[in-house]
């Protein structure tokens, strides 16, 4: 098929790194590699951080004259047959595409919408509605986690849903080089909310840790670079090590020389990066919150523990410096699971197994 993919939130050139931009490339080239034809219909981002009216009365405009756009462009060269919408919540709805999915009668589908009914006040409330109308129209909602199906179909229980676990591009393979045991490594943005206390966790469960051999590396960087490195101020220098931002293709190679990856996970939609680690090999310590448990097996791809527990987190983190076979059998499942179920191959099969089938006219 002919797809028309839009990505609300960062649409897949965005120069700014991050899991939104990440799983909307994957998810054209999974797309592409099923067989379909994929353009990007809309570089226009609907996002808004606060519940601005003008900002939004904006945005709706902008929408609308997107619409006309590619209305006008359909009408001569032909229209799509599937409109593909990754991503669309409070934050960032889908204004341009089921409103032409109806004009044209083509297929709507979204993947990882959410819907959260805490969030409906003000603005929210009228984006939120805009997503829950976009969701009971879709011929298919697509969801990455249980929690987010859940919460769909709590507003939309006669909506179409399908599974489509998350995925990295593992092709080709991250090369396997046995790393240092005692290297820990966390690969995530410094920024406020969730990732800074995630940052905060790791940081009070190193400082329990300081009478076993271990070193941090850690990648990342952004607007709470000051606020992380005070976090772990209490820890000595030489434990940690600040590679900064790397780019996407640098990441494997600073996994790789590593022996277990820690990242808390505090509100995580799932996180990428967990995946990433354990293409590398590298088993993970991290919450059993959110959607950690969609990407990370307990007890076999690596440890999840109670949320906010620090000592239990801690306590995960010694286990697999002291044990070299549970940590080497957790990194040898940890691949095994990444590159044979949530690979870029593994995610076409099952794109192609789920999508509507082309409309006749």
């Amino acid at each position: 098929m002919r797809i028309a993919f839009y990505a609300p939130l960062k649409p897949p050139d965005h120069p700014l790194p991050s899991g939104d931009r990440q799983m909307a490339r994957s998810l054209v080239r999974a797309l592409e590699r099923a067989g379909h034809q994929v353009e990007i219909a809309s570089e226009l981002r609907s996002f808004s951080s606060r519940p601005e009216p003008d900002h939004y009365a904006a945005v709706e405009k902008a929408a609308e004259a997107e619409a006309v756009r590619l209305s006008a462009a359909w009408k001569e060269g032909g229209a799509p047959d599937l409109w593909f919408c990754y991503h669309p919540y409070y934050k960032a709805p889908d204004l341009i595409g089921p409103g032409l999915a109806r004009t044209f009668g083509i297929s709507y589908v979204t993947a990882e919408a959410s819907y959260s009914a805490r969030r409906n006040s003000g603005v929210w409330a009228v984006t939120q509605a805009k997503v829950a109308e976009a969701v009971r129209g879709a011929a298919l909602n697509i969801c990455f986690t249980h929690r987010d199906r859940e919460g769909l179909a709590a507003i939309a229980p006669d909506a179409n849903f399908a599974m489509l676990p998350p995925f990295i591009d593992s092709a080709p393979p991250v090369q396997r080089i046995e790393g240092d045991p005692t290297r820990l490594v966390a690969v995530a943005m410094m920024r406020p909310g969730d990732k800074l206390d995630s940052y905060r966790t790791l940081a009070r469960a190193l400082e329990r840790l300081m009478d076993l051999q271990w070193t941090l590396a850690v990648v990342g960087d952004g607007p709470c670079r000051a606020e992380v490195t005070a976090e772990f101020a209490g820890l000595p220098p030489e434990h940690i090590e600040w590679l900064g931002q790397l780019a996407p293709g640098e990441v494997p190679a600073a996994l790789a020389g590593c022996g277990i990856y820690v990242w808390p996970g505090c509100g995580e939609a799932y996180g990428l990066a967990y995946l990433e680690a354990q293409a590398a090999g590298l088993p993970v310590v991290a919450q059993d919150t959110a959607g950690v448990p969609e990407v990370v097996l307990d007890g076999q791809t690596g440890i999840l523990t109670a949320a906010g527990d620090i000592t239990s987190y801690a306590d995960a983190i010694e286990r697999l410096l002291v044990d070299d076979d549970e940590r080497k059998a957790m990194g040898e499942a940890a691949r095994r699971f990444v590159l044979g179920e949530r690979s870029l191959d593994a995610a076409a099969v099952r794109l192609a197994a789920m999508l509507p089938e082309k409309k006749t006219q």
